[in-house]
């Protein structure tokens, strides 16, 4: 976002907020302009390839926007069974689930409300599949479609903390491992490589997935490309994604379904926070009413530099600030900035891109508030939608 150049607003690109007109800090503030272009985009794509997307609700499950989404998109995929009962209560379309094991009660709970269930073993499969096909004999009209989650071995991911496919990865069956006699009455399979990639990625995964598992798939009515698809990031190859799936679907039969997340959120939000103090220990820290750790985790996890509205790199700029969070944790630092005049208490700082794995991967620690989350409409309006209280941190212990 280059073309930003105030602290207390951000009209560029994909981000029309204004600082100043929020009515809460901290806050995610979600551009829903922003969000519904993201949508059409993959409604696109969807129409184009003849594939069906679902929101990845790991990260992106703020249901007050799920009107809008369930206007564009096919469904969601679920990680567990809050958020399977999310899509099924808040989006509707189809509800497919994903976990490395389920327990007897996920079964239960997922049973009566999903589409699709993917298994991440053989053995899963063989534990669960009597009471699945007892399911959908006494449920014709609620039938569930199961598939195995394979692990072509085919790296494309350079942050190893976010490799499905690193060596030693609990995540999916390898072709050495899967047993061919195990697959019957599964119906598709799932695969997932990718992390904010693009199609050229998927081109080269779905090769090896062809090659060690082709056998397999023209039994198969579905295969899941997964997530990972950047589809709505400026430069995305999209021409090539339909061409993909489109060859997928001819020279198998199947239905191919993706599944991203970040692509359904990216560039549609900010955080917009408080400075509270500001304090020199070689060089100005100021202290927000955020936090890197409780609230943009990925910040510390990936780990990465989010852009701030108004600031540039250290030194580009005449005043240099380190921008710290507001939990005990000695590491809960959100980088260094600059900025053109100096920060002053109670100005408000807008981070950038904090839609996606922020609100879904939040925590209460030191018991500091979460983010109020506010809706910015087209028409430019602010819609306070949910502000955390005492009660948010109380109920989530005992």
């Amino acid at each position: 976002m280059s073309n930003v150049s105030t602290t207390t607003g951000v009209k560029s690109g994909m981000y029309a907020v204004d600082a100043a007109q929020v009515p809460d800090s901290p806050s995610w503030v979600i551009d829903m302009a922003a969000l519904e272009a993201n949508l059409q985009t993959l409604a696109n794509v969807q129409e184009r390839a003849g594939c069906k997307i679902l929101i990845a609700l790991k990260g992106f499950a703020t249901w007050s926007t799920f009107p809008l989404v369930r206007r564009y998109l096919s469904g969601a995929t679920a990680s567990a069974p809050h958020e399977a009962k999310l899509a099924h209560e808040k989006l509707g379309g189809e509800v497919h689930a994903y976990a490395p094991a389920y327990s007897d009660s996920d079964i239960e709970e997922l049973l009566p409300i999903c589409d699709h269930l993917v298994f991440n073993s053989l053995n899963q499969w063989q534990r669960f599949r009597p009471r699945i096909e007892a399911h959908n004999a006494a449920n014709p009209q609620r039938r569930i479609s199961c598939g195995l989650r394979i692990n072509p071995e085919h790296r494309e991911v350079a942050v190893a903390l976010y490799d499905p496919c690193a060596p030693g990865s609990r995540l999916g069956v390898t072709r050495e491992a899967l047993k061919p006699e195990l697959l019957e009455g599964l119906e598709g399979l799932h695969f997932h490589t990718l992390c904010e990639l693009d199609s050229d990625a998927l081109e080269r995964t779905l090769k090896v997935v062809e090659d060690k598992f082709g056998e397999f798939l023209p039994k198969m009515k579905w295969l899941n490309f997964g997530g990972g698809h950047h589809i709505t990031r400026p430069g995305y190859d999209v021409d090539r994604l339909v061409r993909l799936v489109r060859g997928v679907r001819e020279r198998y039969k199947v239905d191919v379904y993706l599944e991203p997340g970040e692509a359904v959120a990216i560039r549609t939000g900010v955080l917009v926070a408080t400075v509270l103090d500001i304090v020199d220990n070689g060089g100005p820290i100021a202290i927000l009413d955020t936090s890197a750790t409780a609230h943009m985790p990925d910040v510390l996890e990936m780990p990465y530099r989010p852009e701030v509205v108004g600031a540039g790199q250290p030194g580009e700029k005449a005043y240099d600030y380190r921008l710290g969070g507001l939990t005990c944790l000695a590491g809960d630092m959100i980088g260094a900035y600059s900025f053109d005049q100096p920060l002053a208490i109670g100005q408000r700082i807008v981070l950038l891109d904090m839609s996606h794995y922020t609100m879904v991967k939040t925590s209460n620690f030191n018991g500091v508030r979460l983010p109020s989350i506010v809706l910015r409409h087209q028409a430019g309006n602010y819609e306070l939608v949910k502000k955390f209280g005492y009660e948010s941190y109380k109920d989530r212990l005992s």
